[in-house]
């Protein structure tokens, strides 16, 4: 089986295309700047779309980011997909539901009518404490975390835990379809994990709380599209009402070993919060 893998450079893409091929599978990894070895992908021009997908059997699929409303890109390309004669889809999804986003139910819909099909809904990504993300800026430069989140909890999720169900499911032997709901082994909620950060890193991190205009304005200078950022900021609510509050078992059950808790992320990353 050719399973193509969009966005892998990313945070689940580049893992999950090692684990496949530590597996021995033929990968096709695309990315806009793929790197040796990979294919060309851009969301935005269907030119690459059809080289991509040419004999391949499975898809992983990475919607295009910063867009409440993916389906006018990958519409056309599941329609390709489709006549290229892919059988398994594999979409990363999200736990988290944005607000006024219908077009992400209906990509769920359009991953669903391929005969094989499984939507992956993670929790918050740990990598969002790292990098260029606004939480990890506000750690490095103040010490500080600020959300709309109040008490709130949520799974927080390793990338590459993400990625190991991925690889499982796309090389599985046998038909694959259903929805899998991907959490790590405990619920935090930002002020545990900045108690966290704090102790490995040994400098005070504090979580505080922030108004919504804020935090829309703070993800707009990220270079987020307006809309996006306030339905992300949106999504903050939810956290906060205790929605996003869930821990599953589905990470070990699909893969054989338990995720990576978040202290163990955290003191592998220390080095991520010293000051700029």
């Amino acid at each position: 089986m050719t399973i193509l893998v969009t966005g892998a450079t990313g945070n689940t893409g580049r893992p999950l295309v090692a684990a496949l091929r530590e597996r021995g599978a033929d990968v096709r990894a695309a990315a806009r700047r793929p790197g040796p070895g990979g294919v060309p992908f851009d969301w935005a021009d269907p030119r690459t779309h059809t080289p991509a997908l040419a004999g391949a059997e499975a898809v992983y699929l990475v919607p295009p980011p910063l867009t409440l409303d993916p389906m006018p890109l990958v519409g056309p390309f599941l329609a390709a997909a489709r006549a290229a004669g892919v059988r398994r889809v594999v979409l990363l999804g999200s736990l988290a539901e944005l607000p006024g986003a219908p077009g992400v139910a209906e990509l769920g819909r359009a991953v669903r009518s391929f005969p094989e099909w499984v939507v992956l809904r993670p929790s918050g990504f740990m990598q969002n404490f790292t990098g260029a993300h606004p939480v990890a800026a506000g750690i490095r430069e103040r010490g500080e975390i600020r959300s709309a989140t109040g008490q709130g909890r949520l799974g927080w999720i390793d990338a590459a835990d993400i990625a190991a169900v991925a690889a499982e499911v796309l090389s599985a032997p046998g038909p694959v379809a259903g929805e899998h709901v991907l959490t790590g082994p405990e619920a935090l909620g930002y002020t545990e994990a900045a108690a966290v950060i704090a102790e490995v890193t040994g400098r005070p991190v504090r979580h505080t709380p922030a108004p919504v205009a804020e935090l829309v304005a703070r993800n707009v200078a990220a270079g987020m599209p307006e809309p996006f950022a306030a339905a992300l900021v949106g999504v903050d609510t939810a956290i906060a009402e205790g929605r996003e509050d869930r821990v599953t078992d589905t990470v070990h059950r699909l893969t054989g070993r338990p995720p990576r808790p978040f202290r163990d992320f955290a003191s592998a990353h220390r080095t991520e919060w010293t000051t700029p």
